[in-house]
């Protein structure tokens, strides 16, 4: 098909890179640096040809019941329009969007943009070498986000009653995204099929075997604390402790508590720290509860440690699950070692802490802090998600 006289002379010895018709005889054609809308001859307009360049910082899309108005926004030249039929919005948006995601330097030269799709104000763009998301009332701008596919270690899918969830683990973090079942399998599909050509594999099974991160890495980036990749379910009964970790007998002797209830202390932890304070700064009975004290702040799992005969903090031990359960375990180790050091009479023995316990208590308190991060962070992503459910109504 020819190219009209008015477009030829625009190119500027460009080459076209696609075209669409838009009814009639006028056609869109995209360039790698810009789109051109050609207008031809008719009853109240002359022939003409707009040029829009693929720099812009933003692209708006509206859609109307007969026309779409296409919108890109400039930091110099303000937005600029063009018009489409309502019947040629997806076959327009789909090489305008790869141009400007070429043009601001998103995708790189060769990379081909395989499919746009549109879910509310979510967009998402599979390219063959990416995922570009965006979330917002514009189909693109500053805000995006995207996940190339040599960061992938994982993919898996979740079908749901109403959405599928696609599961893209990236740069070692889990990534979210539903879909409408009414286009997910197409979703799934042509998503699949571009990290199969990225990493020459021909299934789902082959993909994530040889993107997964071995097994030396993965223990090596859990450290001597595994706290899981995100927040267990939540655990309705929580752990009692077990009775050979506590002394259910008063003890007699310096350092003695004089108490058999092992929660009276705030858990068998404080007991035994507070025995050994107290045993080595030579205070008597009547101290103990300074040395309780004095042990919680040094120890940094104290201020982790439920008093199971409070509902509400054990409410909170329920929604961290397995966050206070490993915490839980190192304390006992710790509770036991210090226990190891009494005599059989009950009195303790005073002796240095151990370095490589303190070691592990002060790596235990950072893993601890970063979990709590990773719970705030997915609170905001599940306050979002709502969000946007509800704005999708």
């Amino acid at each position: 098909m020819s190219v009209p006289g008015i477009v030829q002379s625009t190119l500027d010895g460009e080459e076209i890179a696609a075209r669409v018709s838009l009814g009639s005889d006028d056609e869109l054609f995209i360039t790698p640096t810009r789109t051109i809308v050609y207008r031809a001859d008719g009853l109240l307009s002359d022939e003409s040809a707009d040029e829009f360049p693929h720099d812009a910082d933003r692209l708006t899309i509206s859609e109307g019941r007969r026309k779409t108005k296409f919108t890109l926004e400039y930091a110099l030249d303000g937005e600029q329009t063009f018009t489409v039929p309502g019947g040629k919005t997806d076959d327009v948006l789909h090489p305008v969007l790869a141009g400007v995601l070429n043009g601001n330097g998103i995708s790189d030269p060769g990379e081909t943009v395989v499919k746009t799709y549109r879910f509310s104000e979510l967009t998402l763009i599979i390219t063959s070498d990416r995922l570009v998301k965006h979330i917002g009332g514009a189909v693109w701008d500053g805000d995006y986000e995207e996940y190339h596919f040599g960061d992938v270690t994982n993919l898996d899918f979740e079908d749901g009653s109403v959405a599928t969830q696609i599961v893209l683990t990236a740069n070692g973090r889990p990534q979210r995204i539903k879909a409408p079942n009414e286009q997910a399998n197409d979703l799934r599909e042509r998503l699949k099929r571009a990290l199969f050509d990225y990493h020459d594999v021909g299934s789902l099974e082959e993909l994530n075997e040889a993107v997964g991160e071995d097994d030396e890495s993965a223990a090596s980036s859990e450290g001597s604390v595994d706290f899981g990749g995100g927040v267990d379910p939540l655990d309705a009964d929580p752990p009692k402790p077990d009775d050979h970790d506590v002394n259910a007998e008063p003890t007699t002797g310096a350092g003695s508590t004089g108490s058999s209830d092992p929660l009276a202390n705030g858990g068998r932890d404080d007991t035994a720290a507070a025995d050994t304070h107290s045993a080595t700064t030579g205070t008597d009975g009547s101290d103990s509860q300074s040395a309780r004290s004095t042990s919680r702040t040094a120890s940094a799992t104290d201020d982790h440690t439920p008093d199971r005969d409070d509902d509400t903090t054990a409410a909170t031990e329920a929604e961290t699950g397995s966050v206070f359960e490993a915490a839980e375990t190192d304390a006992s180790a710790a509770g036991d070692a210090v226990a190891a050091d009494s005599d059989p009479n009950g009195s303790a023995v005073a002796t240095e802490t151990d370095p490589e316990l303190l070691e592990r208590l002060d790596s235990l308190e950072a893993a601890v802090d970063r979990q709590s991060e990773v719970i705030e962070q997915q609170q905001q992503t599940i306050e979002q998600l709502i969000a946007e459910l509800r704005q999708g109504r």
